[in-house]
């Protein structure tokens, strides 16, 4: 079920076990999720959308366990291909709601919908690249539905980028890296154009951010929300098992023991 303005109905008992799946999905697919910035949500209560980069299929559900992490207590939604959430119309239960891609009728909802949603107090998560793109591809190419939504909410809109990288460091899982950048607040009569250069710098900017933190391999430089999976498994972990077992020692099954 969905209001006149296209916003859906969210079961709590639904998104409480979708966000149990999620945790458990990520904690398999990732030795780590690390978060850095998530003290620029802190006490945020007014208009927010936060953007994000779109590399892979992972993204919505990261963005699922982050809305969780860092705003607990606000509603959470996000756009999806009308044809995909027709398919899964369950997850209408957990914020989604469909948008018809590369159509009029589609950019219209979209903008209803996301104005409703985040002048009701909601939150809206996207990806304004629209498609999956390699976190190295400049520029970004934003589609102008982000920018246009921005400047019909108004000012004092904050509009948060979120850079997502999934590396390899150590262990035989990637690590789901995540970076919020510096806001950008919607000025007084502002006109999506020029709004859309700076969202689109603003993102960038923390993904090049992201991107040396990456290089530099350091876990502490995160907060680390979910703890996954180490080690090589089979044969290889029982031998370093049996190592520790003649040693005396703890087992680890980190290659690099590192801090968490």
């Amino acid at each position: 079920m969905a209001d006149a303005d296209g916003v859906p109905a969210i079961s709590g008992a639904m998104l409480g076990f979708f966000r149990r799946i999620v945790r458990r999905y990520l904690r398999r697919g990732f030795h780590g999720v690390r978060v850095r910035g998530g003290e620029r949500l802190a006490g945020v209560s007014g208009p927010l959308i936060v953007y994000a980069n779109h590399g892979s299929w992972w993204d919505p559900m990261l963005s699922i366990l982050l809305a969780e992490e860092m705003l607990p207590g606000r509603r959470h939604y996000a756009p999806m291909d009308a044809r995909a959430l027709a398919r899964y119309g369950i997850l209408r239960r957990v914020g989604m709601f469909g948008v018809e891609m590369e159509s009029a009728r589609g950019a219209v909802r979209f903008l209803r919908t996301g104005a409703a949603i985040v002048g009701g107090g909601g939150v809206l998560w996207v990806t304004p690249q629209g498609r999956f793109v390699d976190a190295r591809v400049r520029p970004l190419g934003f589609k102008p539905g982000l920018a246009a939504l921005a400047a019909r909410v108004g000012e004092g809109c904050m509009v948060l980028p979120l850079a997502i990288e999934y590396t390899f460091w150590d262990e035989r899982t990637p690590e789901c890296l995540a970076q919020f950048g510096e806001a950008v607040v919607v000025r007084e009569g502002e006109m999506a154009e020029a709004l859309g250069v700076r969202l689109e710098g603003a993102l960038a900017g923390a993904m090049e951010e992201l991107k040396e933190r990456a290089v530099a391999r350091d876990p502490a430089a995160f907060e680390t929300v979910v703890c996954g999976t180490a080690g090589a498994g089979g044969f290889y972990a029982v031998g370093q098992m049996l190592k520790a077992w003649m040693r005396g020692e703890r087992y680890r099954a980190e290659h690099t023991v590192r801090g968490r």
